[in-house]
């Protein structure tokens, strides 16, 4: 069983999946826009250009995502996306990306459970837990 998040914005799918793949070493597997897809007659003209799926594959694992296309947008609320590294560098430098020009809610360092371990909402609203597990015996 996969459990993958299915994340949704308000126009930006492209942008943000791309981050996400430069951000996690990651790449674009797919990006289908409304137009090329068997739903574009039923859409109107300004949905044409959206995302009606897109997926980035990082490593074994998938972010998916689609531009929200019905009614209005609400950004993510009661959940955040977890990633997890084995390296504090690297998961310090990830959280530094995805905080850019986003919010940090908890700086990113060392806590009594984690190596680093930081909170943050990223340029297109989705809110993301960074963490780094002790060493063994740390």
């Amino acid at each position: 069983m996969d459990l993958n998040p299915y994340l949704t914005f308000p126009g930006t799918c492209e942008d943000a999946l791309n981050f996400y793949a430069e951000v996690f070493g990651g790449q674009v597997e797919m990006l289908q826009k409304v137009k090329d897809s068997p739903m574009a007659a039923e859409m109107p003209a300004a949905a044409q250009d959206q995302v009606i799926h897109g997926r980035v594959r990082i490593g074994e694992r998938l972010i998916m995502a689609s531009d929200h296309l019905q009614g209005d947008y609400t950004p993510p609320a009661g959940m955040q996306v977890q990633t997890a590294f084995d390296d504090v560098e690297k998961a310090s430098r990830v959280f530094s990306r995805l905080a850019k020009n986003g919010e940090t809610v908890m700086a990113f360092g060392p806590t009594f459970w984690a190596a680093g371990f930081g909170m943050c909402r990223d340029r297109y609203g989705i809110p993301w837990m960074v963490n780094c597990d002790q060493p063994p015996g740390g």
